[in-house]
């Protein structure tokens, strides 16, 4: 399994398209009655079939009937737009759930919302108490917010650079109650936390990954421990409920935890994919751990020449180690491993126990949170037809944005634009001119989410439409002169993937308006 996405040369032109047409098959969807080789050949031999065709089944199979069909509809419906089909399936429709939370306490709104609606089958939806915003965008800024939340280092839920700063910051960690009334949340008598290091995250080059609990941390750091395996358990949830409705996260999560996830066993290979010099620094230590055994295994006498092997130009004895986890100096390695130095003889089992600790016993309890909190939605065992790669594409959409080239082919253009007006030309050459982050905010600022779904801008639903914004000489200047439109700024609705652009006079003019109102139209939904 975990070569799997190495096998691609073993995908069946044949059984996959005949797999397509069992989910295109109405009557086999409405009832349940998909032949089982689905299911058996999909999750033993998930290599058979391309990415695109696995992803189709596990939303046909994984949310009931209702989401089934939802998803065999909008199937359907774009099928017959391309051919100019005015046939269409309608079959009733998903519930949705409607909540209100604060925005100034995401997280702690989340666990309120997860806690009522998590395991609910309706699509939520969310608004943001004294905000006039609801539909898609709202909800997608609410998976963004929470997402870079749960990043905070004060959680104490993820791996970083300090011990020592860590365990300070997570003791200022509090959780907080929600008031509750109906479907809503209501934001009364809002807690203060201390905003001076709540503010830092986590940064993870190459990914997040859980960071090490020693085992007697529920009696020794019962409080800090215990709110770590409660987000979590948030994270299953959400992760979950975000697969569910098609919700996209923006969690730099790394490959290792996705192994995780997917049950796959982590050994002292897959440390160097979250931890480069912990993981590098290990596998040379087992090296010489080896290189010792083999000079040992020699008929000849050996032992000195073993006893004087080398680790960087230095003795392992002068590298001053003992039994405990680095970069975490609370958790001991073994009885006393504090007061025990680590030399050439007993640096396999300091090996053993530091790759035990990082990828197992030190964070067993929080992988169970987030399956038990998972588990909640929907079965984690549904997943087991991914790559990790494909995982992290299905949650968190693709790393790669887009290409300059396609922008026009993926737009729409309306109401007073077509691809040949000099505003959308205009447009089109800034948009291909932004950095990656750059993308990201103007995603964000458009949709409410800052990556893209799997296929990228031809996947985006609805599809991104721009049309033109007339002046109305609110910020200066005589109503529909260029001087008006000037200053003028883009609006944006979120719930339709919709930019209203004013025709600025000049390139310079619109990317100047356009990345002002992306930086200042952050963090509320009002009228445009």
């Amino acid at each position: 399994m975990k070569k799997m996405k190495k096998c691609i040369q073993f995908l069946s032109s044949k059984l996959t398209p005949k797999l397509a047409r069992q989910m295109q098959d109405p009557l086999a969807v409405f009832s349940g009655g998909l032949p089982s080789w689905c299911h058996q050949l999909t999750k033993a031999c998930p290599f058979l079939f391309p990415f695109e065709t696995r992803r189709q089944y596990f939303y046909s199979v994984s949310f009931g009937l209702s989401r089934a069909l939802q998803r065999l509809q909008q199937q359907q419906s774009a099928e017959n737009s391309n051919l100019n089909n005015n046939i269409e399936l309608r079959v009733g429709r998903v519930q949705r759930q409607k909540v209100r939370v604060d925005r100034h306490r995401i997280l702690a709104s989340a666990m309120k919302v997860m806690e009522m609606c998590g395991s609910h089958k309706a699509v939520l939806e969310v608004e943001y108490f004294g905000e006039v915003g609801t539909g898609l965008g709202p909800t997608l800024e609410f998976y963004t917010l929470l997402s870079h939340e749960l990043q905070k280092k004060v959680l104490g839920m993820w791996r970083s650079g300090s011990c020592s700063k860590e365990s300070v910051m997570a003791e200022n960690v509090e959780m907080w109650d929600v008031e509750q009334h109906g479907a809503f949340l209501h934001a009364n008598e809002v807690s203060k936390i201390s905003t001076v290091e709540t503010e830092e995250f986590v940064q993870a080059s190459q990914g997040l990954f859980p960071r090490p609990w020693p085992p007697n941390a529920d009696s020794s750091q019962g409080s800090q421990f215990s709110k770590a395996i409660n987000y979590f358990h948030l994270l299953g949830q959400v992760m979950a409920k975000s697969l569910q409705d098609g919700r996209l996260l923006d969690l730099p999560l790394s490959t290792s935890f996705y192994k995780l996830v997917l049950k796959q066993e982590l050994d002292l290979f897959d440390i160097q994919s979250f931890d480069r010099e912990l993981g590098t620094t290990l596998q040379e230590m087992d090296a010489l751990v080896h290189r010792k055994k083999f000079l040992e295994s020699l008929d000849d006498d050996n032992g000195k020449a073993s006893s004087d092997l080398l680790f960087h130009n230095a003795r392992i004895d002068d590298l001053c180690l003992d039994f405990t986890l680095p970069g975490y100096c609370d958790y001991v390695l073994k009885s006393e491993g504090n007061n025990i130095m680590v030399h050439i003889d007993n640096l396999e089992e300091y090996i053993s126990l530091v790759v035990d600790a990082t990828v197992r016993t030190g964070i067993m309890p929080q992988m169970e949170a987030f399956r038990a909190g998972f588990n909640q939605v929907f079965p984690l065992s549904s997943l087991q037809i991914f790559t990790e790669s494909e995982l992290e594409s299905l949650l968190c959409g693709g790393r790669e944005l887009w290409a300059a080239q396609s922008l026009v082919d993926h737009i729409k253009f309306d109401h007073g634009y077509t691809s040949n007006s000099p505003s959308i030309v205009n447009l089109l050459e800034i948009l291909g001119e932004f950095t990656p982050e750059e993308q990201r905010a103007f995603l964000r600022f458009v949709t409410g989410a800052p990556r893209l779904p799997p296929g990228g801008l031809a996947a985006l639903n609805p599809k991104l439409t721009i049309v033109r914004k007339h002046s109305t000489g609110a910020n200066g200047g005589v109503k529909g002169t260029a001087q008006a439109t000037d200053r003028d700024l883009p609006s944006v609705m979120t719930c339709a993937n919709y930019l209203k652009l004013p025709p600025y006079s000049r390139k310079e003019v619109m990317r100047e308006r356009l990345m002002y109102a992306i930086t200042e139209g952050q963090g509320s939904f009002d009228l445009s």
